[in-house]
């Protein structure tokens, strides 16, 4: 199988340096690299200039196609006529060695037309011993965290029903960072589109929608579930990458915390088209806890400011629905 990797990148140069360096250390490299830059200065520019990285196409976008969907649908554009498979990678990502030969090695052994990586230095798991704690989640075997906000959805009852990479029919469903490092594949709906690869043919049914402008938050679960029509997604917890949160080329805390709202209820809408009442009760007292617990962080965080405007475009995502709903884009 031949593959391409497109890598969209934007203000984080020597993010990308490091991860095109862990990229030569893969046992089996990429037929070509493609990297669609939307920063607004040359550094990025200047220093891949500097470095000789084999197989690497290099687009410099303008601003009719920067933003993460758009420049992602730029590379797909770009990519050679006989490629198979199209693979994702965030540019503040570092690739375990044997990465790539896992991801493949996937759609020779399943079904799959779409497979994901698996994040190992985001979440703790160990092996379970005796029962499992209030604030705990157990999976084949493995224990992790829930963290805080599920602890309290726990309290009243709203956590998912679903395997995680799979929606409720209220939404707000386990992540994949809840599948344990089992060395399995596990069947999903969505996964990370940061560590993310589709067969080529998706992409003549499915495109990436520009709905989610610029840092596009939930832009990879909106494409999963449109993409999970056509046929079986897979993550491979062999496929391991770390992932780096590098802060630069983030939005703002208001923007973040309004379109965590909106973008969420958009991609609840695209998978269930008429909720019931019920499910919406659901969704909405979600949405209210999940925002009180970020304003009790001006409180109890060292970044107060951020938390409560955090809080403030939560509220405002939220209100909005009100009077401006998203236009669903099936």
């Amino acid at each position: 199988m031949k593959f391409s990797l497109i890598v969209c990148t934007y203000q984080r140069p020597n993010a990308v340096v490091s991860l095109l360096k862990s990229v030569q250390q893969q046992t089996l490299y990429p037929n070509e690299i493609i990297i669609v830059d939307g920063s607004t200065d040359t550094k990025t520019t200047k220093i891949l200039s500097n470095h000789s990285f084999e197989k690497v196409c290099y687009y410099k976008v303008d601003e009719k196609n920067r933003g993460l969907t758009k420049q992602r649908n730029f590379g797909i554009s770009k990519i050679a006529s006989d490629t198979n498979i199209v693979c994702f990678l965030d540019d503040d990502t570092l690739l375990d060695k044997a990465y790539f030969k896992e991801l493949i090695q996937t759609y020779k052994k399943t079904d799959a037309i779409a497979v994901g990586g698996f994040i190992t230095n985001e979440v703790t798991w160990k092996p379970l011993q005796g029962s499992i704690k209030y604030d705990e989640f157990e999976m084949d075997g493995f224990v992790r965290k829930m963290g805080q906000r599920n602890a309290i959805r726990k309290s009243f009852h709203l956590l998912s029903d679903k395997p995680p990479g799979v929606m409720p029919e209220f939404s707000n469903g386990f992540s994949v960072s809840f599948l344990p490092p089992t060395g399995k594949y596990y069947e999903v709906e969505y996964f990370m589109g940061g560590v993310a690869s589709y067969k080529k043919e998706v992409f003549s049914a499915v495109r990436f929608n520009t709905y989610f402008e610029g840092y596009g938050l939930y832009e990879d679960l909106d494409f999963c579930l449109r993409v999970s029509r056509l046929g079986k997604l897979y993550v491979n917890t062999n496929a391991k990458v770390e992932h780096h949160h590098h802060e630069d080329g983030r939005p703002n805390k208001f923007m973040y915390g309004k379109m965590v709202v909106r973008n969420g209820w958009y991609v609840w809408r695209v998978k269930y088209h008429k909720p019931t009442f019920k499910n919406r009760l659901k969704w909405n007292f979600t949405v209210f806890l999940l925002t009180l617990l970020r304003l009790s962080n001006v409180l109890t965080s060292n970044k107060r400011k951020e938390a409560f405007t955090e809080t403030v475009g939560r509220c405002y995502g939220w209100f909005s629905l009100v009077f401006n709903k998203p236009k669903i884009n099936i």
